[in-house]
């Protein structure tokens, strides 16, 4: 099939200006990994320039290989100890006032990196008292238990994304089921943490399959959502099925405010930690 020809709405800055060299050089220099670069963001650019970022821990390589995403999978290196004190100093260093962590799978760790999960969040809030964490984790392969340990150094947001409606779950997904995700996203929920979680279109969802996704989401009790466009990173990635229309996006954040989400971001080029801190301003 031929490949979609991309719409002029799709258009993305080039990275650049004395913030993005800025949180580049901190990147660097405290050899920090971040899926605004492994991830390939479009956002990249915007989010750098305004001295944020979002910074993946427990290294650059995932255990899983999902079809729409261009971190590398193979066999990660063991945990860096000193990871949890570079990232919190590096985050003191940038003034965040709102920070966005996320992590690789580890389904090679017994803990799949639980503790380090829970010892990296309060290093950071060790550091950085003032500032907002929020995260978006792995599903721990839904092991309860597992999360708990996590869950308890408190993180303000914590976000799990389900990717794509139900129907299309085995297609982009690895090993993460659909049902699994929504699991974890309400027990993230009940245990009285603010649960956020995101999808992707142009995958070749349908409308009536978006909007259940949204149902079931509030169901578990998920109030923040983020609705972006899938856009395939590299050739042996998911190819676009569509470029979904402006306007249907903004049906989709009005939808989502109906059923009772308290914040959606929808948008071509939203991503989970796009504008996250917007999400949460005037909170305590």
């Amino acid at each position: 099939m031929d490949a979609v020809r991309k719409p002029s709405w799709l258009k993305i800055k080039l990275p650049g200006g004395e913030g993005y060299a800025k949180v580049s050089n901190i990147v660097k220099e405290h050899k920090l990994h971040t899926i605004c670069s492994s991830g390939m963001c479009p956002n990249i650019g915007e989010c750098w320039g305004n001295g944020t970022a979002t910074f993946m821990i427990l290294g650059d390589i995932c255990t899983r290989s999902c079809k729409f995403c261009a971190t590398s999978t193979g066999r990660p290196l063991a945990p860096d100890s000193l990871e949890p004190f570079n990232l919190a100093k590096s985050i003191k260093l940038m003034g965040l006032k709102h920070c966005v962590i996320t992590s690789v799978d580890r389904d090679d760790l017994v803990d799949q990196g639980a503790n380090h999960w829970k010892k990296t969040i309060i290093e950071v809030k060790k550091q950085n008292p003032k500032t907002r964490v929020e995260v978006l984790i792995p599903d721990f392969s839904g092991k309860l238990d597992l999360l708990d340990i996590f869950l308890e150094s408190k993180p303000h947001v914590v976000g799990h994304n389900l990717e794509t409606i139900e129907r299309l779950t085995p297609l982009v997904r690895s090993k993460a089921s659909y049902r699994m995700s929504l699991k974890v996203i309400e027990h993230i929920a009940k245990t009285g943490h603010n649960a956020k979680s995101g999808i992707m279109l142009g995958l070749g969802e349908t409308k009536e399959e978006v909007l259940q996704t949204l149902d079931d989401l509030v169901a578990v009790g998920c109030r923040y959502i983020t609705i972006g466009q899938y856009l395939q990173p590299r050739n042996g990635n998911l190819k676009v099925d569509r470029y979904v229309e402006p306007d249907e996006f903004a049906f989709y954040k009005k939808a989502a405010l109906e059923k009772g989400f308290i914040f959606a971001e929808s948008g071509p080029l939203v991503r989970s930690s796009y504008h996250a801190e917007q999400a949460h301003l005037g909170e305590p």
